[in-house]
């Protein structure tokens, strides 16, 4: 019997619309792992295990199903995107436990293009942070249990590593897409301001945030973004030589990037260098008050996301997160710092295609309660580890985070491209020649 257990979203929509395969097989074979493994991993708050393959045999008697190129496949969404007929809880006990009339375009687009949604991830309340867990889960990474699957898409990450969907929607606030794909060897792109339709929560932490496709291969990413953006990503003819620029400097002061960190990002500029690019070492020029912007921005948009919550249901570091916020929000939604960054930023811009830097900083911090712990003790661990993806959402230019090498550990470590506004295209192209230079382990070892 043919197994549709490992296959990319490619191979399994293939299948499919050939009739080699039904979606209600495809789906229930992810579904009996996700039974299977999930109580080691807490991917899922809720599972629609009914539901889904409910879903999959109407997919079957589509009369496009000829032409879907998501036919089938199984997908996991992130738990602050409403799907159709299950409640939206962001990871908090302050949420309404109240279904959902109609899916976030992006699952509509999702489901229009064939997928069929299995569940809703974990994530860390009001997805404030880059480690996943809370009240409703704790998320682990399938490649080390002992430590967190980043956050705030955590949830969704984990269920791709662990093989238990080929894809899985999230978005990326402060990298909430590129962290957990990072810690769990996956591919991830956060678009460009624009390109995927937004709509999180409420304003978007004021526009900084972007829902996009995590995968295990380039392919997989291209496929689910073209749908996601509703247009079609196509690879070029002839492979382009870019300008890279390679820094391995921290955009924060003080925060220093760890030792594997750095030499994956030598490394992937030796190997683009050797294919005809034109690899340089050179540092954005990231001014001194970076660290100032981003926390007045990051805290401001959890103000505006909890402000009509009750508070005694939000864990601590939530409640002093957005108190903290409170004070920030007048002058963040009327001030210039974005525009200011992205002005200091675009001559480099100018003259480099694509930044090449670290995804982290350094590996996740270990699995745990980091949600009754202190404010400042979850911001000190997440600026200490995540320092390098914060400044692509306030310019709001695309980002990718890419597989490359592997900790002392043995789990996955990844590099980070960026490139100006409209590069989504070259970015995926870059991540996927350096896909076939050095390729990775799709998902982890679990069995």
């Amino acid at each position: 019997m043919t197994t549709w257990l490992g296959r990319t979203a490619t191979e399994i929509a293939a299948a499919v619309r050939e009739k080699r395969a039904t979606p209600r097989e495809v789906v229930a074979e992810h579904l009996a792992r996700i039974e299977r493994l999930d109580g080691r991993v807490g991917a899922f708050r809720t599972v629609r295990a009914d539901a889904a393959l409910a879903e999959a045999d109407e997919v079957a008697t589509r009369s496009d199903l000829a032409e879907l190129p998501l036919a089938g496949v199984p997908v996991a969404v992130k738990d602050n995107l409403a799907v159709r007929g299950e409640s939206t809880r962001v990871g908090s006990a302050a949420t309404p436990d109240t279904p959902a009339t109609d899916d976030h375009v992006t699952v509509a687009r999702l489901r229009a293009a064939g997928a069929v949604v299995v569940g809703l991830t974990n994530v860390p309340e009001l997805c404030v942070f880059g480690t996943t867990e809370g009240v409703l889960g704790t998320t682990r990474n399938p490649w080390d249990a002992s430590r967190t699957a980043g956050g705030s898409s955590g949830g969704s990450a984990a269920a791709v590593a662990a093989g238990m969907v080929p894809i899985a929607l999230g978005n990326d606030g402060m990298g909430s897409l590129r962290i957990p794909a990072a810690n769990c060897g996956l591919v991830t792109i956060k678009p460009g301001h624009g390109v995927v339709p937004a709509g999180i929560s409420d304003g978007d932490w004021f526009g900084m945030s972007e829902n996009g496709p995590l995968a295990t291969t380039v392919e997989d990413a291209r496929l689910m973004f073209s749908v996601l953006a509703d247009t079609e990503v196509v690879r070029p003819d002839d492979t382009v030589t870019r300008k890279v620029a390679v820094s391995l400097r921290s955009p924060l002061v003080g925060v220093t990037v760890g030792k594997p960190y750095t030499t994956a990002v030598l490394e992937a500029a030796g190997l683009l260098a050797g294919v005809g690019h034109q690899v340089r070492r050179a540092d954005p020029p990231y001014p001194l008050s970076l660290g100032v912007t981003l926390l007045r921005h990051w805290t401001a948009g959890v103000a505006v996301d909890a402000k009509d919550l009750d508070p005694r249901l939000l864990t601590r570091r939530t409640r002093v997160h957005a108190a903290v916020g409170r004070l920030f929000v007048n002058g963040v939604r009327g001030g210039t710092g974005r525009e200011q960054l992205r002005r200091r930023l675009d001559p480099f811009f100018a003259e480099h295609d694509v930044l090449l830097t670290p995804a982290l900083a350094r590996r996740s911090p270990k699995a745990g309660s980091w949600h009754e712990r202190g404010w400042l003790r979850n911001v000190l661990a997440n600026t200490n580890y995540t320092p390098l993806t914060p400044p692509w959402n306030l310019t709001g230019w695309p980002a990718m985070s890419v597989p490359f090498g592997t900790l002392p550990s043995g789990a996955p470590c990844a590099v980070q491209l960026v490139g100006r506004p409209g590069s989504e295209a070259a970015l995926l192209e870059l991540a996927e020649e350096l896909e076939k230079l050095r390729p990775w382990q799709r998902t982890a070892p679990l069995g």
